[in-house]
Formats: structure tokens, C-alpha cells, sequence
């Protein structure tokens, strides 16, 4: 391989070539290379040792304290990471001179394609940046694409992130486009009970802030991140039930509206009401001596849990006999086939239990209530449900009329508002991802950057082409 560089002229220097040598472009301004050797790494990788002169340049020889001609003192070898040719690595060795003034001052020779804090070349710097930009590549993976070390990779990558979204690297840039529609969040960040909150524009999917806590103090501090100014053309915030979220927006911007939407109101449903009916029924029926009836609750929780619409799904898919898993050729399982019978199973559980029947009357008029469009029909349906929860007599059917009561003016503004937290949930899957990847990495403000870049990541299906000739 004969490694040339690019003149200030744009004419490539190329030495004499064989059939078993490339020339290529460097780019490494005012670097000769003379020789090439190879060896191996420690790893096992073979490495091209680009050996030659780097060119003093006029403006080196100038002193910077008093405008004098400096003078060679002395020379130092310096080799640097450059860029990868397939599994090969490949480095850069010369000699730098250092340079003494009269007057005192003495300085190294510029090296105008060093990477600044880095023994790396800025070609390399790059295209480690742009592997990291993609946002497929963990920092292990790069790091065995480039050859660099892991926390190299990480410096390259932190550098990159806080250019894009903060300034001097202190401080989060502010969003300039006003949001109409928010969504908050807390997520567990450590074990030991520790969360962080985040807040994302609905209408984009971008995270606008992320802060440790899950108190009030985190709404504030978005507030004043934002101004408000900002906050003034935000209409509605979509959350779960935790009050300080909306006891804090409240208190500073009265004008936004709380929404909680049909995901977190059916998730307690199902959780803390019809999971644990289920299990006081079937444990009733055992005291009672009914073993039969019992038997039939367990394994039930699922189908109570649906809509009758996916159990029809269901049973549909098993008239067909879709198959379910379908075997692979190199280890094969046995295909599965759905059975058909669980509406039938679902009517029969209703058949037998008239708590269980009062769960379905709750849970069909509670997804009615979230198609409507008009917050005094929808208002209806809300308070349909809390009387038949109260009526019912059973105390986790009170707690969720209770909960439908406290949450009652959040809940009717979906009619109006009609925007979930389909956006959040999404964002809190790349953040399960992200918190595995970086696992062992205890720098939070890092985490929380890479968050803000995977939030902005689009994915596309068909991307551009790499053809380079037609």
C-alpha cells in the first residue's frame, strides 16, 4: 500500500506504484509518507505503520509572544490511530519538532490533522462520530469497528451529543419550536428505588427535558429551562395519575390541561381490580366448597383482561388454523395452532359470576367512554361507571370509582384533548434499551443525552443507496 497525501495545489503526490499497492488521497495535510511496514496488533488485527516526514509550516516558526523566528530544539516521535481498511488497522508515525524563541516561549509543531485531546487523526475522530450518529452501534461495537479504546469511543460520543444539544457544554439548549401538547413520565434510572422524569413533545416524539426525581421540583425546573413565554402555547399535557405532575403544572400554568389517557386508566383497571377480583373469587369458591367453579377462574386472567373484539380476533385465526409459530428449518419445534373457544370461555365465565359480569358492564362502557368527542356524553359514561362501582359492593371496584372520581375533570378532557401517551411509551422502550446498553456506565448526564438523540432518530425503512456508479 502506498499511502499519499493531498497537496495545497489538489494534485495528489503519488510515489511509484506496484501491482500490489494502492495509492490513496491522506488528506494528512503536510505529511510524506516514505515507508510502509506491517505488523500485528495485540488482538490479532494487522496493522499498516504509515512512517514518514510531517512539513514545518512558515506560521509554526513565528512566535506567538513577540513575533520572532523560533528554532529547532529537539524532535519527538508521535504515532497516531488513523483510519481502519477493512479489519486492518493502520497508524501514523513521524517526528514533531519542538520550537524555541529567543524570548523564551517554546511550543510543539502543529499537527493540523490531530484530533484535539486525542492521539488519533481527525479522519478517524470522524468517522468514529458518524458510526455513532447512526445510532445502531453500541460504544463496545464501534470500538471494535475503529479499533479505539471503549472510553475513547465514549469521549467521541459525549463531545458529539453535547455539541448538538447543549451550550459550552453546561447548559440544554432550549427548544425553539413551542409544543401544543406535552407528555411527562418518570422511569426507574438505578436500582434502589431511583427514577428520573422526562418530558417529550407529543407532536414530534423529542425529549425537551429529563431531570433525576420524580417530584414537583422537576416540573418546575422545565418551566424555567423553557420560560413562560414557552409554555404559554401548551395547551394539554398527557400523564399518568401522579398528583405532583399535575398539582405542579397547575400551580404554574393553570391554563394546561391534565390529561390521562385510556392506557394508564385500563393498566389500573386490570391490575389492581379485575387481576385481584379474580383471585378473592376463585379463592371464595375453594372456602365454598365449589372446586369445580374455582378450576374454571385459573388461567383466566388474560381473557378477562381483553376486549371481546381481541378474543374474536382470536378465534377467528383459529378456524383458520393459522399456524401461530411456524417451525425453522435448522432447529425445528412444533408448529402452534390456536385453539378457538375463548369468547365462548369469556361468556361462560360471565354466565357463572355476576361480579365478573359487572367487571365486562365496567369495562365496555369505560372504552365507550373513550370514543367520544363531547366531554358532557363522555362525562356520563365516567359517572355510569362510578355509581355501578360503588353499587357493586366490592372494595377494589370502590377504589376504582374513587380513582375515576379524584381524576375525573383529566379524565373527561380526553373527549377534547384527544392525544395519549402512545409517544411515551415508545420513548420508554428506547430507554429499557439504552439503560441495558450502558450498563456499568455511571455517568447520568451522558445517559440522558443519548436519550435526547435516540428520541430524534428516525427510522427509515428503505434508506438511500451507497451506489456509487451508475
Amino acid at each position: 500500500m502506498n499511502y499519499t497525501h493531498t497537496e495545497s495545489n489538489g494534485q495528489l503526490a503519488f510515489s511509484e506504484t506496484r501491482y500490489s499497492f494502492l495509492s490513496i488521497p491522506s488528506r494528512l495535510e503536510g505529511f510524506n509518507n516514505s515507508d510502509t511496514t506491517v505488523s500485528r496488533s495485540v488482538s490479532g488485527r494487522e496493522v499498516f505503520c504509515f512512517n514518514g516526514k510531517l512539513e514545518l509550516a512558515e506560521s509554526d516558526r513565528i512566535c506567538p509572544v513577540c513575533g520572532g523566528r523560533m528554532h529547532i530544539n529537539g524532535h519527538r516521535e508521535l504515532v497516531l490511530r488513523h483510519l481502519c481498511f477493512g479489519r486492518s488497522l493502520s497508524v501514523v508515525r513521524f517526528d514533531r519538532v519542538q520550537l524555541v524563541c529567543r524570548c523564551g516561549h517554546s511550543h510543539m509543531q502543529t499537527v493540523p490533522f490531530k484530533a484535539e485531546g486525542h492521539q488519533i487523526s481527525v479522519e478517524l475522530w470522524q468517522y468514529a462520530r458518524d458510526l455513532l450518529a447512526l445510532g445502531t452501534y453500541t460504544l463496545k461495537q464501534v470500538a471494535e469497528i475503529t479499533g479505539l479504546g471503549k472510553n475513547t469511543v465514549k469521549d467521541i460520543d459525549l463531545k458529539r451529543l453535547k455539541d448538538l444539544y447543549t451550550i459550552d457544554g453546561t447548559k440544554l439548549i432550549r427548544p425553539e419550536k413551542p409544543a401544543r401538547m406535552l407528555a411527562i413520565d418518570e422511569f426507574k434510572l438505578h436500582n434502589g428505588h431511583r427514577y428520573a422524569t422526562h418530558i417529550i413533545d407529543l407532536d414530534t416524539g423529542h425529549i425537551l427535558w429529563i431531570s433525576h426525581g420524580k417530584k414537583k421540583q422537576v416540573v418546575y425546573d422545565f418551566i424555567k429551562h423553557v420560560g413562560l413565554e414557552w409554555m404559554g402555547a401548551v395547551e394539554a399535557v398527557a400523564c399518568d395519575m401522579n398528583s405532583d405532575f399535575q398539582e405542579a403544572f397547575e400551580e404554574k400554568c393553570p391554563w394546561i390541561q391534565p390529561v390521562f389517557d385510556y392506557f394508564h386508566i385500563v393498566k389500573n383497571f386490570n391490575d389492581k381490580v379485575v387481576s385481584e377480583v379474580r383471585k378473592d373469587e376463585q379463592r371464595r369458591l375453594y372456602e365454598e366448597g365449589l372446586a369445580e367453579e374455582a378450576a374454571a377462574l385459573k388461567k383466566t386472567r388474560y381473557i378477562l383482561m381483553s376486549n371481546r373484539s381481541t378474543l374474536q380476533a382470536k378465534d377467528a385465526q383459529a378456524r383458520t388454523g393459522e399456524t401461530i409459530t411456524r417451525s425453522g428449518s435448522i432447529f425445528p419445534k412444533e408448529a402452534y395452532i390456536r385453539k378457538e373457544g375463548y369468547e365462548a370461555k369469556y361468556d361462560e365465565l360471565l354466565i357463572q359470576n355476576r361480579l365478573l359480569f359487572t367487571l365486562d358492564l365496567v369495562k365496555e362502557r369505560l372504552s365507550l367512554a373513550y370514543t367520544r368527542t363531547d366531554e358532557a356524553r363522555m362525562a356520563d359514561d365516567i359517572t355510569w361507571i362510578m355509581d355501578t362501582c360503588t353499587a357493586s359492593g366490592n372494595s377494589h371496584l370502590q377504589w376504582f370509582g374513587r380513582l375515576l372520581g379524584n381524576h375525573f375533570e383529566g379524565i373527561i378532557a380526553h373527549a377534547t384533548y384527544r392525544i395519549s401517551s402512545g409517544r411515551m411509551e415508545g420513548i420508554n422502550n428506547k430507554i429499557k434499551v439504552l439503560r441495558r446498553q450502558a450498563y456499568g456506565l455511571p455517568n447520568d448526564d451522558y445517559f440522558f443525552l443519548r436519550l435526547f438523540d435516540a428520541s430524534r432518530k428516525n427510522y427509515v425503512r428503505n434508506p438511500l443507496s451507497h451506489k456509487i456508479c451508475d
